[in-house]
């Protein structure tokens, strides 16, 4: 049985990327700490899933099929994920938006900074 990341590994992993890409800080610990627990129960369930023969519909006792459970869980956990990994800065897109330099001040407000 594979045996996914634990949620610690996950989080020092995920501070270490955000230094990496220079927008870490240590107000985002608490995010950090969510994230890397939805990233666990993604990783737990999705293994089970596999070890499950990626059984995707389950009987209802009408005698119909609906999605399971798991898969469910599944897609909602995508959905988090995602959505915790554009406030932390973790994927490409949420990241062009993000600027951690400070702005450099123009020629004319240097100018006009220092006429005073």
């Amino acid at each position: 049985m594979a045996k996914a990341p634990s949620k610690e590994t996950i989080k020092r992993a995920t501070i270490a990327d955000m230094k990496a890409l220079g927008v870490h800080k240590p107000q985002y610990n608490r995010l950090i700490d969510i994230y890397a627990e939805l990233v666990f129960q993604y990783n737990t369930l999705t293994i089970e899933f596999e070890e499950g023969g990626y059984q995707y519909e389950v009987s209802t006792d009408q005698g119909g099929a609906k999605k399971s459970p798991i898969l469910a869980s599944l897609e909602t956990l995508r959905k988090d994920i995602l959505a915790y990994s554009d406030r932390l800065c973790l994927n490409p897109k949420s990241l062009e938006t993000v600027t951690t330099d400070k702005k450099k001040k123009s020629a004319l407000a240097a100018a006009l900074e220092g006429l005073s």
